[in-house]
């Protein structure tokens, strides 16, 4: 698996896939029992020094926060551990507070702060050495949407400053907002790597036909006998009803029929990325992918 200079990628994967195993590889906290990894062209066993001098790595949850320290002690303490200079070490806290929008709060406890403001607090934290790569590790977990929205902005802005990014997470939406590709892996093996919207034409069985038609018994048979249609099914009691296609060619013919028998209201809708994850992962789970990360 390589990951470009300047890419966003997701890694998504069930509980126990290796997600947080790999991060701890890649960022030299664990030994890798077999194959190998380079960061920077760096070995991640033999060269930890140059590796870690590259790298950053926001965890979800409490951990890497001093509580009794304020916002701005915190990433004064983290960079001293990293090496940063007094000067260059004010100069870059000053900076990331405002990145993050904390320089209203950086002289408060960060035990006084909501679970929001830890985490853009964590983000400063990794990014105080001003790495070249950020690793993160499920960085909006048990984040309010809006604390979520704002980190996924932040994150926006680190692409566009040429940040490459490692992000592990279990928000599909998150995945397809945020990343340039996606890596998903079950066991410790890659099952695929694609971006969003290619992973979800990948799977065209999952595409969505939904129309409303009252009495429509007569229309649904005769559509549910078109070549490449794999189900038909009524969406409530009230007329609306749902088409899902295996072949791209059988689109267009369930759209002539449905308009040959003067439905007006129809819908066609993209699998989300969340469908194609739970089915890709149904095919695979239990057995290794030929390609290990």
């Amino acid at each position: 698996m390589t990951i470009e200079v300047g890419e966003v990628r997701g890694l998504l994967g069930p509980n126990g896939a290796g997600k947080t195993t790999l991060i701890k590889i890649l960022s030299t906290i664990l030994l890798p029992t077999s194959g190998t990894a380079h960061i920077g062209g760096f070995d991640i066993v033999r060269e930890v020094r140059e590796v870690r001098r590259r790298i950053g790595i926001v965890l979800g949850g409490d951990r890497g926060l001093y509580w009794n320290l304020t916002g701005r002690q915190n990433l004064a303490y983290w960079a001293a551990l990293y090496g940063v200079s007094n000067k260059k070490a004010k100069e870059r806290i000053e900076v990331l507070l405002a990145q993050v929008n904390l320089l209203d709060r950086a002289d408060d406890l960060v035990g006084a702060y909501s679970r929001g403001m830890k985490q853009r607090l964590h983000l400063a934290r990794g990014l105080v050495a001003d790495p070249m790569v950020l690793f993160l590790d499920e960085p909006t977990s048990g984040m309010d949407p809006i604390a979520a929205r704002e980190f996924r902005s932040l994150v926006g802005d680190l692409r566009r400053e040429g940040k490459t990014i490692l992000l592990t997470t279990h928000d599909m939406s998150e995945a397809e907002s945020i990343c340039d590709r996606v890596a998903l892996i079950n066991h410790g093996s890659l099952i695929a790597i694609e971006s969003p919207s290619t992973l979800s034409k990948l799977i065209a069985e999952f595409e969505h036909i939904e129309f409303e038609k009252v009495g429509a018994s007569d229309l649904m048979h005769e559509v549910s006998r078109i070549p490449g249609v794999s189900r038909i099914y009524a969406l409530d009691k009230e007329g609306a009803y749902c088409v899902n296609v295996s072949e791209k060619t059988a689109i267009s013919l369930v759209l002539e029929r449905l308009i040959a028998s003067g439905v007006v209201s129809i819908r066609t809708n993209r699998p989300s990325l969340e469908e194609v994850y739970v089915h890709l992962l149904g095919e695979n789970r239990g057995r290794a992918s030929e390609s290990p990360v």
